[in-house]
């Protein structure tokens, strides 16, 4: 098959692609027509289906796997396909790995990092607090090394959360390096827990979206709930360490308006708050180029709230 990061512009299509999303809308003039979100492993791209009705496009639904030809057009700097025909697939016709996009390190070589950061603390109780995570709970363990780290913005594909997990991990790790004042053990505890509730705010792929839990409380409350429900096993642990791991991961987000239930009081909760927001931009920006091929400027983005383009030096 021909995956998604190959097409260019004037490509013809005729694969097969998981249907992630399929929505019906109407142009300007009242003309029905619907869109639909294609992936495949290696990402995903637009779809437009302009004539819904015709004896071309068969009857298909979102998380289908779908038979597509059609022909890849540019639309305001990023590709996106022009529709001709659809063909429902049955099972066997596809291997469901190739559709399910993954993160370009691997996954096990992150995790052993991870649990080495673990290793390297000197804190009893965090050190047994972590391990009871990322060591013991296998049903968490392998759900964290599969889940994304958001729906689309950032780290949206299988170890998404890993890699994005441990890159706040190591950026936490340098700044204690550079600002002594930081207590390491906690910081790094909790760049690790931070966002394990997103464990359970998405659902696992192909689907990939928020559960009803995720939409109801969100992955930061939960997250603290999660780290309340292991440090009642550990016997002795102390509430002052508990209280402040978890108000980290509670203003996580910085502010109010974005999110955290609470804003940083303590050093720790500012450095994660800076080093979360730097991974989740630098990635956001990462994919943005990557998902084209133009050169100049690629138009205002409302993360960055800039007209945004690819750096130059020639």
């Amino acid at each position: 098959m021909k995956y998604i990061k190959d097409y260019r512009e004037g490509d013809r299509v005729f694969d097969i692609y998981l249907c992630k999303h399929k929505q019906s809308a109407m142009t300007k003039n009242g003309k029905p027509y619907e869109t639909v979100i294609l992936q495949d492993k290696t990402g995903t791209i637009d779809a437009k289906v302009w004539e819904p009705n015709s004896a071309g496009i068969g009857d298909f639904d979102s998380l289908d796997y779908i038979e597509v030809y059609g022909e890849v057009t540019n639309f305001q700097g990023a590709l996106q396909i022009n529709v001709k025909r659809i063909r429902r697939c049955q099972e066997g016709e596809y291997n469901p790995g190739d559709y399910l996009p993954v993160s370009s390190k691997d996954i096990e070589v992150m995790y052993k990092e991870l649990l080495g950061l673990i290793d390297s603390m000197q804190n009893v109780y965090i050190k047994k607090l972590l391990n009871a995570f990322f060591r013991e709970d296998e049903i968490f363990i392998k759900a964290f090394k599969q889940s994304s780290a958001a729906k689309a913005i950032h780290h949206g594909f299988v170890g998404g959360l890993l890699e994005h997990t441990l890159s706040v991990t190591k950026l936490c790790d340098y700044y204690c390096s550079t600002y002594p004042i930081l207590k390491r053990d906690l910081l790094l505890a909790a760049a690790m827990l931070h966002d394990i509730a997103k464990t359970r705010e998405i659902s696992p792929f192909p689907e990939n979206d928020y559960t009803d839990e995720g939409q109801f409380i969100g992955h930061i409350v939960l997250g603290s709930e999660m780290v309340s429900e292991k440090v009642k096993e550990i016997e002795g642990f102390p509430t002052h360490i508990a209280s402040q791991i978890k108000h980290c991961i509670l203003a996580h987000h910085g502010k109010l308006e974005f999110g955290s239930p609470k804003v940083p009081a303590i050093i720790e909760a500012v450095a994660l708050n800076y080093a979360d927001d730097t991974d989740a931009k630098m990635q956001t920006f990462t994919e943005l180029l990557n998902g084209t091929q133009e050169t100049g400027w690629l138009g205002y983005n409302r993360l960055f709230e800039s007209n945004v383009r690819k750096t130059k030096l020639d």
